[in-house]
């Protein structure tokens, strides 16, 4: 007689984790890849925009058509700054690095990206804030961006 088959889960434990090799196979080790190679591009625009913010003392990316990018640019401007611009519209990368920014600000519209002695300071509310509390002026101040 034979003997029953005993029922077998497909759920399985790997290094603590649910995992579920019969039910997805190829395609889990297609999507790890995926997820790995994005991630990967992120970080690679994400080094690429901390290399451009780096290279002067104030920088801004922006886009062409944002009001409130020109808002921080003529803020600037008025407090004798001469930030380093770059228009992420105008850019052939510029979305990339935007969903870059908008990663690490943890906001949809990222633009405007403040840099100060390449160190992020924000989309328009925080250097907004720096700016009615008395603390961008000094900031600048130590920066680079002015001497008086």
């Amino acid at each position: 007689m034979a003997r029953p088959r005993r029922y077998r889960s497909p759920y399985r434990f790997f290094e603590g984790k649910l995992f579920f090799p019969q039910l997805f196979g190829a395609a889990l080790h297609h999507l790890i890849f995926f997820l790995a190679c994005k991630n990967t591009c992120i970080l690679h625009r994400m080094d690429r925009v901390m290399r451009l913010a780096s290279q002067r003392a104030v920088v801004v990316f922006s886009l062409s058509s944002c009001c409130m990018c020109h808002t921080i640019k003529r803020l600037f401007c008025e407090l004798g700054v001469n930030p380093g611009i770059h228009e992420l519209d105008e850019d052939p990368n510029g979305k990339d690095m935007e969903r870059a920014l908008a990663r690490r600000l943890g906001c949809n519209s990222p633009v405007p990206a403040v840099f100060i002695g390449g160190n992020l300071v924000g989309p328009t509310d925080k250097v907004m804030s720096l700016h009615l509390g008395g603390k961008l002026v000094p900031l600048l101040r130590d920066a680079g961006a002015i001497w008086l």
